[in-house]
């Protein structure tokens, strides 16, 4: 129960920074956050400890925790990076996947689908997330899938941010749906490109979708 709390602050501060309701170097008050959230300084601080694993913290020592906004060209690069090692992932995946992890990946995808209908974009990224980590488990290379997995996860609060861009989140789906059918006909050449193109897409969209919500931010807080 605890580390389910730590996680819906998290994703509720994380919403918060991409959003740009705090400066960048603001420092986080825990006694604030803790009575707006309605929850002791436990699963505050643990949220604290993911948030700055995913790079948008800083901790120090007695002062606390700060804010710390990736500049547009940082956080490009690592989108390049992300859709590389996801392109090699599926092309590993697709000469690799066996039958049980093929029909884990299938469940995700029916997942996806129902929280799209049900326009749940929380739940869509969490079966999303699970698509992503069972695809670099199915590479067979545990170094290339734990590398993917960290990186996922710094980028993780900038992906769900992207799916509730217009459109964003069914053409996320068909993009999932290729995937497995290249993986499906054991096409590694078609589940990398599929991949990387899942990936590169949200890269390349990010300015605008940062800059739309960024300006949501000012008319909320002006």
């Amino acid at each position: 129960m605890g580390t389910r709390i730590a996680d819906s602050i998290r994703e509720r501060i994380e919403q918060m920074i991409v959003t740009g309701e705090f400066a960048d170097g603001e420092r986080l008050d825990e006694v604030k956050l803790a009575e707006q959230f309605g929850v002791s300084r436990t699963p505050l601080r643990e949220a604290f400890q993911s948030l700055a694993a995913s790079g948008l913290l800083t901790l120090e020592a007695r002062r606390g925790a700060f804010i710390r906004h990736p500049d547009f060209v940082e956080l490009v690069e690592m989108f390049e990076v992300m859709a590389e090692l996801e392109a090699m992932c599926g092309f590993r995946a697709a000469r690799h996947v066996t039958e049980s992890q093929m029909a884990a990946i299938a469940k995700t995808i029916e997942a996806c689908e129902i929280a799209i209908s049900a326009a749940d974009f929380d739940e869509y990224y969490r079966e999303n997330e699970k698509f992503h980590h069972l695809v670099y488990e199915a590479s067979g290379n545990r170094f290339l899938a734990r590398e993917a997995a960290r990186l996922h996860k710094r980028l993780q609060p900038y992906r769900r941010l992207q799916l509730r861009a217009t459109g964003r989140m069914p053409q996320s789906m068909r993009e999932h749906r290729d995937v497995f059918a290249a993986l499906e006909r054991n096409d590694p050449k078609a589940a990398a490109t599929a991949l990387r193109q899942h990936v590169a897409i949200q890269g390349e969209r990010f300015n605008d979708l940062m800059a739309s919500y960024r300006q949501m931010a000012a008319l909320k807080t002006g």
